[in-house]
């Protein structure tokens, strides 16, 4: 990904203003092209899939409670307490990921494939379209749709959800079709090469699974529709059937970590953790340490190490005390801490979801998926095994849902071997041993009829901790995040909310600040987007 800063790509403004315009027709200079080829175009955009969401994770994870901050100051703890901050574009970067990151680079991708036959590319192009569009109306709930890219326009109208979801499964399915094409030349040294397709290689089969899988993983969403347990259930079960059959199908963009610009966006050395004098982000939340040290099922026992689940060493970090802890031996022991959502912390030595600086050195090795080179994940097997194992149980068939929820957590594990090891100083693999006494141990159901919802969702959350801050974000909206399907969910008191919210938590984000409160209010007041405690308004998908 280093050469994606070195590469010529088009102009990638939303709003086109007329100064915009002579700008485009200056372009369009035969001896200066505008319209780059698509094989130009493909790994900046592919780039930009991870760096806006992971720029957008460090708000949204705060309202999941994957992460927190130590910090005392209330103003860096607003979206802990499920509000914005004023004047600020932070919570904005998706939207703007879509209308300009991607934007104009995307159409003239599409275009020139279509134009020119080069069918690899106008599938993968409508793949990622697709999927932008889902995790924009994801996001925020009523966005631009039709009039988007729209040239010489100032002010946008929005659409809500369900245009969009629509929208999305109809430029799937052109993927699709373009992927079930052959281009009169083929593309595949470009796409395999170092600057080709970073997640794929151009392989047509998986690009057709992540499609299936964004098919999977929309009507998911829809568990609270009266349709869900008549069709929508159904349609989950059968587009996760089509989708990846392991985690080497992983939907993931490659990083060579040769230098900060071609390193994984959650990595130590992009610095969006910075370091420890950074308070306000990377520090793990009472929610996922719980899980993992007993509470998805039971009482979790947080401070030691003593849980069964052999993730909390690799995924967690943990402080190093020489004292005696009580019930451990008189050695060093490891003390796992963490931040108890939108109160900080009075312990500074919670430690970075990056680990601990090694002796003698000046930087974090990164651990689990936040090493430099790490892969960065877009969709996973085990993550669509868990939304099977949802909508299974939801249609109350228990014996295929408790199938899918073992290979949901067994394959998380393997997720971990493939992907989470990339550290300069890598934990061990998890072995089939650890397995397999996880697997018998009190925290996984041991057969359909134990099965709960809750045991589904909180391993869904520990395999999405750290990477699908959006999903996560979904299926605690779609359940109104009740604490007895997320046990381990920090539920806030109404004095520890925002003011502003009246009690209620958040179920959308608000628009990026400097296009849409700047230029398009008019619009967002139709929508109620002015008021102060527009993120407390539910989105449609997750209503009856």
């Amino acid at each position: 990904m280093q050469k994606i800063y070195k590469m010529l790509t088009v102009a990638t403004v939303l709003f086109v203003t007329s100064s915009c315009k002579k700008y485009l027709d200056i372009n369009s200079n035969p001896a200066v092209p505008q319209v780059v080829q698509a094989e130009l175009l493909l790994p900046p955009i592919e780039y930009q899939m991870s760096n806006g969401t992971s720029q957008d994770y460090l708000q949204v994870w705060k309202v999941t409670q994957n992460m927190g901050g130590v910090s005392a100051d209330l103003s860096s703890r607003n979206w802990e307490q499920h509000t914005f901050t004023a004047g600020s574009d932070a919570g904005g970067v998706i939207w703007r990921m879509t209308y300009a990151d991607l934007g104009l680079n995307l159409e003239n991708m599409i275009n020139d494939a279509v134009q020119k036959q080069k069918y690899e590319y106008a599938g993968i192009g409508y793949a990622i379209k697709a999927w932008a569009f889902q995790m924009t109306t994801d996001m925020y709930g009523p966005i631009i749709l039709d009039e988007a890219f729209t040239v010489g326009q100032l002010k946008f109208h929005y659409q809500d959800q369900p245009a969009v979801y629509a929208k999305v499964r109809e430029w799937g399915n052109l993927a699709i079709k373009y992927l079930n094409m052959t281009s009169p030349v083929s593309y595949a040294a470009a796409l395999q090469g170092t600057t080709g397709d970073g997640i794929y290689g151009g392989d047509k089969t998986k690009w057709k699974k992540f499609v299936y899988g964004l098919f999977a993983l929309q009507y998911s969403h829809l568990r609270n529709k009266a349709e869900f347990t008549t069709q929508y259930a159904d349609s989950v079960n059968k587009y996760v059937d089509l989708s990846f059959t392991s985690e080497a199908e992983d939907a993931s963009v490659a990083f060579n970590a040769t230098s900060p610009t071609d390193s994984n966006p959650l990595g130590p050395s992009k610095g969006y953790f910075l370091t420890t004098s950074n308070l306000y982000y990377g520090r793990p939340t009472t929610t996922i340490l719980n899980y993992l040290t007993g509470g998805v099922r039971g009482t979790a026992v947080p401070n030691l190490s003593t849980s069964t689940d052999p993730r909390l060493t690799r995924m967690l970090p943990a402080t190093t005390v020489i004292t005696k802890v009580t019930g451990q031996p008189d050695v060093t022991s490891y003390v796992y801490q963490a931040i108890t959502p939108g109160l900080g912390s009075s312990t500074p030595n919670v430690p970075l979801v990056l680990g601990t600086i090694p002796t003698g050195s000046t930087l974090y090795p990164g651990r689990y998926i936040f090493a430099d080179k790490a892969r960065y994940p877009l969709m996973t097997y085990n993550q669509l095994q868990f939304a099977k194992a949802e909508a299974m149980f939801v249609k109350n068939n228990k014996a295929e849902a408790y199938a899918a929820y073992t290979r949901g957590i067994r394959n998380h594990m393997d997720f971990y071997n493939r992907y989470g090891r990339a550290s300069n100083t890598p934990d061990p693999a998890i072995s089939d041993t650890e397995i397999n006494n996880y697997m018998s141990s009190s925290e996984v159901a041991k057969s359909a009829a134990d099965l709960t919802i809750a045991d589904i969702m909180g391993q869904k959350y520990i395999a999405q901790w750290g990477w699908a801050g959006l999903e996560t974000w979904c299926d605690l909206r779609k359940y109104h995040y009740d604490p007895t399907v997320f046990r381990t969910y920090y539920q806030m008191t109404a004095g520890e909310l925002a003011a502003v919210n009246n009690g209620k938590f958040a179920y959308r984000f608000r628009p990026r600040y400097n296009s849409e409160y700047v230029w398009n209010s008019e619009e967002l007041a139709k929508w109620g987007g002015l008021a102060l405690d527009y993120m407390t308004k539910e989105t449609w998908f997750s209503q009856q």
